[in-house]
């Protein structure tokens, strides 16, 4: 095929006509084309354009060869391209309106997604404890021990002293408005039935949360980053029996020990408050509050512990796990570990809420 003539823009649509004429539709040359480019008198940057075009459209792949260019029309046949790459384009920008509906959307998906391999997570966890059970030779005493030591022994200082300074503030504050009612004695069954039912284990397990759940996390996420997890693999060690077991079993010895001493450090406090306030002797105090709260309010609170130890130290190992890259998805993860374990742990409560109401209990 020889191409002559003024390549130009003034030519453009006499050009574009005749190159459809030849090929109409789809049509292909039956043997790959040579395109003859001597007879081309003028040329400017849209017949470069329409040239390219041709040689593309007759050519299979942009495999048409040009032949035969004069020297003056190389470059600006070399700088416009047969097959140029596609063009960037900018992002579809959403309506200001659709903007929250799908950034919800996409929050919704993400914590559902989460939560589902979270729960899936769990069940390995479970499993392996079944398996420990079973067979207690799997169980690392020495590591229980020291989780045992690093979650519940050395978290007394921080639990006893916030429940000790909540069970004073709450009777300090249901004084104030019980006594708009001459009703100041019933502050001992408010404190009772809350601090046993519900406070105490509830500031327990969120202490709990972010301390040890978040170390839970920043400890297995280094050891991720460090290989030393895909070493433990190589050596036909189970990270999950090696790494996790040990802290679940541990939380879930400690976290119910841990509500108990939450549960009279935080009677104590509000006996303190009482004595102080209203003028009620401790011995009377603890007479009244045998004679009032029943035990069931007790078993209430420590129900829950062993559920809410599961929670935490799932959440703590399972966020380490899914740390990768760097050191800041390491503070990512440990974040969210603490925020995902706090906010299980409140949706639970509120769940066994539920249910004891439902059964009286």
């Amino acid at each position: 095929m020889v191409l002559t003539g003024d390549w130009t823009i003034e030519n453009a649509h006499a050009i574009d006509r005749a190159m459809h004429s030849l090929f109409p539709g789809n049509a292909k040359p039956a043997a790959l084309p040579m395109l003859d480019c001597r007879g081309i008198q003028r040329l400017d940057t849209t017949g470069a354009v329409l040239v390219r075009r041709f040689a593309a459209r007759v050519g299979e792949h942009c495999e048409a060869t040009l032949t035969g260019v004069p020297d003056a029309h190389k470059p600006l046949l070399d700088v416009i391209k047969t097959c140029p790459p596609p063009a960037a384009m900018a992002p579809e920008v959403l309506p200001w309106y659709i903007v929250p509906l799908v950034g919800t959307g996409e929050a919704v998906w993400h914590a559902l997604r989460s939560f589902a391999r979270l729960l899936s997570f769990l069940g390995l966890v479970l499993v392996r404890f079944g398996g420990s059970v079973t067979d207690p030779s799997r169980i690392r005493l020495i590591p229980v021990v020291h989780q045992m030591d690093v979650t519940g022994l050395r978290a007394m200082g921080i639990v006893g002293l916030i429940s000790f300074l909540i069970g004073a503030v709450m009777v300090n504050q249901g004084a104030i408005q019980l006594a708009k009612f001459g009703a100041d004695i019933f502050v001992i069954d408010m404190l009772g039935i809350s601090h046993l039912r519900e406070l105490g284990i509830l500031l327990t397990a969120i202490i709990i949360a972010g301390r040890s759940g978040s170390a839970f996390t920043a400890q297995i996420g280094s050891m991720v980053l460090n290989e030393e997890v895909d070493a433990m693999r190589t050596l036909g060690m189970d990270p999950i029996d090696v790494l996790v077991l040990p802290r679940l079993i541990a939380m879930l010895v400690c976290l119910p020990l841990l509500t108990f001493y939450s549960d009279v450090v935080g009677i104590a406090g509000g006996m303190m408050m009482a004595w102080i306030q209203l003028d009620i002797s401790p011995g009377n105090f603890v007479v009244y509050f045998r004679e009032e709260i029943s035990i069931d309010h007790f078993w209430v609170g420590v129900i829950k512990a062993p559920f809410f130890a599961a929670i935490i130290a799932a959440c703590g190992c399972y966020q380490g796990f899914r740390v990768e890259g760097s050191a800041d998805a390491l503070g990512s993860r440990t974040t969210k570990s603490v925020v995902q374990a706090i906010f299980l742990v409140i949706a639970f409560d509120a769940l066994f809420a539920i249910f004891f109401t439902s059964i009286g209990l």
